[in-house]
């Protein structure tokens, strides 16, 4: 821990610093620019803006900061060191709390204080204060270069073709993904607009990708996004959707969510086969599991709205989610359940789930194990399915083993309503069969019968 000793120097008062038992100097260790490169200069303004220190540390969130700057209690950096008799040095407000919970020592050494009085490390602040505000100085300066790079890259985005328009795309990408004040300037002077104009049934993957990218960084106001919704540029977005990378199709996937968000969204915007193809192949493609949640999340968006629901079916998306879910994570489990039961309610996505093979083996193996919500789609998926055919799918649910996990799901902590729907599931699946032959299948032991 770093301890802090008065020194006098030319008759200053200054303070040395003792790490792992040595001592060093701070003003002598400054000037040789051991603490991370500390220089002379004054740093009370930068641009006419006066500098204040928890502002700094608060706005730059910095993980690296110099051991001697933090304050043992806290593990915080100080704004307004303080040294005890002892030689250590506290941020002011944690070692005044440390004495009013009681405490008369030293909360680093556990020495008993033979005085109480604390010090006002000016020294330290000193350096605390210059360091953060050339760390601050030079991340504003990055970030006013980085808003007149963007500007820059938007003129000449006007006047470049071919190769020069993807090389400047791409750069302009870094910029705005790096820097939050160049995102500001390609939304204020018009970049969105321009940026849209590049998207049309003759944009290259090359332009697609670049520009998809850095639409999905950017605040849209509702004005832009309508513009984006025009039919030959969701195209666009769904053919680069088709042809990209992971790391692009989960852009695109983005983009089209924001999309979604608009009041005035139409969902003939993503009545599209090959959306609903490129999300399917987003979801199975088992070398990219980053995709899945993304895919899936969109997925679920697509199919709450029900004039789709029948053209998600058609594409088969009801078997392929089925034999995914398996090997899904919990989160996306969770999603794909949901877009299964959703499908449930249309004729045509019943009796695709009574027609796949697993879809009850793999349903009721999630029953109860991932989460409420899990369970509750899985109760309503069994209940479709075996509605519509009793005879043949509930003997199969009851294999399963469904009917002991429905008496689990009463006689646990779940809500009324799913309670009520699991004993109306098992009084259905009870159907075709006796008394004594339903309770042997419950596997229940003589005390629950």
């Amino acid at each position: 821990m770093p301890m802090f000793q008065p020194c006098k120097k030319e008759g200053i008062l200054g303070f040395e610093v003792s790490l792992g038992g040595c001592i060093l100097d701070v003003d002598t260790e400054v000037k040789d620019g051991v603490l991370s490169g500390i220089v002379a200069g004054n740093y009370n303004c930068v641009a006419g803006e006066k500098l204040d220190l928890n502002k700094m540390i608060e706005e730059l969130n910095l993980s690296d900061v110099p051991t001697v700057f933090i304050c043992p209690i806290s593990l915080e950096p100080m704004h307004d060191p303080v040294t005890l008799c002892t030689g250590q040095t506290y941020e002011q407000s944690n070692i005044l709390k440390w004495f009013s919970l009681g405490h008369y020592t030293c909360p680093t050494t556990m020495q008993e204080l033979w005085d109480d009085t604390i010090t006002s490390n000016k020294t330290l602040h000193h350096l605390i204060f210059t360091w953060f505000s050339q760390k601050y100085v030079q991340m504003k300066k990055k970030s006013e270069d980085a808003q007149g790079r963007a500007s820059e890259l938007l003129s000449s985005l006007k006047r470049v073709k071919g190769q020069s328009r993807i090389q400047t795309l791409k750069e302009l990408r870094r910029v705005v993904v790096r820097h939050s004040t160049a995102r500001k300037a390609v939304v204020d002077e018009g970049g969105v607009a321009l940026l849209s104009s590049f998207l049309g049934p003759f944009t290259s993957y090359a332009v697609g990708c670049e520009v998809v990218a850095i639409l999905v960084s950017l605040n849209l106001n509702s004005e832009s996004k309508k513009n984006l919704m025009q039919p030959a540029k969701v195209s666009s977005i769904v053919d680069i959707l088709n042809e990209g990378s992971t790391e692009t199709k989960v852009n695109c996937v983005k983009l089209i969510e924001i999309f979604m968000e608009e009041k005035d969204f139409r969902a003939q915007i993503v009545s599209s086969l090959s959306l609903l193809a490129a999300l399917m192949r987003l979801v199975r493609d088992k070398r990219h599991p980053n995709g899945h949640f993304p895919g899936l999340g969109l997925l679920k968006l697509i199919s709450m709205h029900e004039k789709v629901r029948g053209l998600i079916v058609s594409i088969g998306a009801i078997p392929q989610l089925v034999e995914l879910i398996p090997a899904l994570s919990p989160e996306c489990v969770e999603l794909a359940l949901f877009v299964l039961d959703i499908l449930s309610s249309v004729p045509e996505g019943r009796r695709a789930l009574k027609d796949c093979s697993s879809t009850i083996p793999n349903v009721v193996k999630l029953l109860i194990r991932v989460s409420e919500n899990c369970t509750e789609y899985t109760l309503s998926i069994l209940w479709s399915i075996c509605k519509l055919s009793p005879e043949e799918c509930s003997p199969v649910a009851v294999e399963a083993g469904l009917a002991t996990k429905l008496l689990l799901v009463i006689q646990s902590s779940y809500s009324p309503a799913l309670k009520q729907r699991a004993a109306e599931l098992l009084k259905l699946c009870s159907l075709n069969y006796s008394d004594t032959i339903f309770i042997s299948k419950c596997k229940l032991t003589r005390t629950m019968q």
